[in-house]
């Protein structure tokens, strides 16, 4: 096994090869395909289980006291979501998992993860590295909320949306992922009816492009935006 794996590939190669190996070692470990709009673990629910994604795309959202849904990260493949706790009275969770799609993933409970950790040193750097990106993503979030435009974070969150879940089109990018006005809104960290506004003026601009189901995304025209600003 290397010392660290490079990339996604590098990690699900290490599984394909191995898995049998693992199956034996860590009992509760199993692959699965999870439907579209499936419910992985709910807010405010205890969940004994970890996920690591190897395709597709989770969304995490939490519910608002007024009974709304946030949308508060997308979780594509490499990343791990469950319960990394321990203690059963931390196992909580804090947001809602529902697939975007159909997704791949193993699954393990958490004895059983926290045991492949401890055994493979690579597999604990590469979920410390991935929880340490999503960590700095959600300072950044916090930050542009603070002290950029609506306008500028609907750019720069179209912009890394694209390079994230994005294949190349004739606009520049499509998004691979249906996204929901409200949901570009929650990641954003803005209002739905002002960010639909700035959606339709970019549009109108041709930084992109949308129906109801694809959002394609002018990466060049919204980058000159961005550094105009």
């Amino acid at each position: 096994m290397p010392d660290y794996f490079s990339s996604v590939e590098s990690l699900n190669a290490f599984f394909d090869q191995n898995l049998k190996l693992l199956m034996h070692k860590y009992s509760s470990l199993k692959t699965t395909q999870v439907i579209n709009k499936a419910l992985l673990f709910r807010q405010g629910e205890k969940c004994e289980q970890v996920w690591l994604i190897t395709e597709g795309v989770v969304k995490l959202s939490r519910l608002t006291k007024q009974g709304s849904e946030v949308t508060v990260a997308l979780m594509k493949k490499g990343d791990v979501i469950g319960n990394l706790y321990e203690h059963s009275s931390q196992s909580v969770m804090m947001e809602t998992a529902q697939t975007l799609g159909e997704v791949s993933c193993f699954c393990f409970f958490y004895h059983d993860f926290k045991m492949m950790l401890s055994d493979y040193p690579a597999l604990a750097w590469w979920v410390i590295g991935r929880n340490y990106i999503h960590q700095q993503n959600s300072t950044r979030k916090l930050c542009t909320t603070l002290t950029q435009s609506v306008e500028m974070r609907v750019a720069e969150t179209l912009l890394e949306l694209a390079s994230v879940f994005g294949s190349r089109c004739t606009h520049g990018y499509a998004l691979e992922i249906y996204l929901t006005q409200q949901q570009v809104a929650d990641l954003a960290g803005a209002n739905r009816s002002v960010v639909s506004t700035i959606l339709n003026n970019f549009r109108s601009r041709g930084m992109l492009d949308y129906t109801r189901d694809q959002i394609c995304i002018n990466d060049a025209t919204l980058r000159d935006f961005c550094y105009a600003k």
